[in-house]
């Protein structure tokens, strides 16, 4: 083989490799926000069911939902934090 094949498949292995990065990243940081809203909705639904029976309860709406889909448990700690603030 000559040199110039050899770097040719070298740089089209390098291409390959920053291609295969880009293309994982993304995918780690959505499965790690489809992991927190997972968990933190389930820990919002826990907290109302034994909530109740203390007179604590987070109401479910978008924003809340939002909050607790990206922030996960401390979402639910941060909105808990700000009901009993106001």
């Amino acid at each position: 083989m000559e040199l110039s094949t050899i770097i040719y498949y070298v740089i089209g292995l390098f291409l390959l490799y920053i291609a295969g990065i880009i293309l994982v990243w993304p995918i780690k940081k959505i499965f790690k926000l489809i992991g927190n809203g997972i968990l933190g909705g389930l820990t919002l639904f826990l907290f109302n069911t034994i909530g109740k029976y203390f007179g604590l309860g987070i109401a479910i709406n978008p924003l809340n939902a939002i909050i607790v889909g990206l922030l996960g448990v401390p979402g639910v700690v941060l909105l808990l934090i700000l009901q009993i603030i106001i």
